[in-house]
């Protein structure tokens, strides 16, 4: 075993894992990865029908990013780098789906001055929501609920 994996080491590891799940799916992809910053890789599968890999809301892609953490960190002695898994460039997609959404529900805030509570959502969706929030003005937002039940609440700023 490994005392500690570098970022690019982690990164061709997640790469590995990626490609033979979806060598076992029976699916055509293919796989690489990207050090998007000092601490994380992103590791990105494209090709045809591969919705099977990110499932409704993209549950299914959770799942597989968990795994290939796992696979990863199990290499490692030490803790791994923050590592990310995307499938058909679904987290961009969803990530402009999101702020789209936010855009609206701030619009309806900010003229009914009431708060409005989402439904819950994935750590990763909330934090479109509040990062995007947080470059309007006259808005703000908190979460409330516990895992897996925690939500975004957008209201005026006060």
């Amino acid at each position: 075993m490994e005392e500690s994996l570098t970022l690019d080491q982690q990164g061709e590891a997640a790469q590995e894992f990626l490609s033979g799940l979806i060598r076992e799916f029976g699916l055509d992809a293919t796989v690489g990865f990207a050090e998007i910053d000092e601490d994380t890789v992103q590791v990105a599968a494209d090709g045809d029908d591969l919705g099977l890999l990110v499932g409704p809301r993209g549950a299914t892609l959770a799942a597989v990013q968990d795994l290939t953490r796992t696979f990863v960190q199990r290499q490692s002695e030490n803790r791994t780098d923050r590592i990310l898994v995307d499938v058909g460039g679904y987290r961009e997609k969803r990530t402009a789906a999101l702020r789209r959404f936010t855009e609206g529900i701030v619009d309806e805030v900010k003229n009914s001055g009431s708060e409005r509570a989402l439904e819950p959502m994935s750590p990763a969706d909330r934090k479109v929501i509040h990062d995007t929030v947080n470059e309007i003005e006259g808005v703000e937002t908190r979460s409330d609920g516990v895992e897996p039940s925690r939500y975004v609440v957008i209201q005026p700023a006060g």
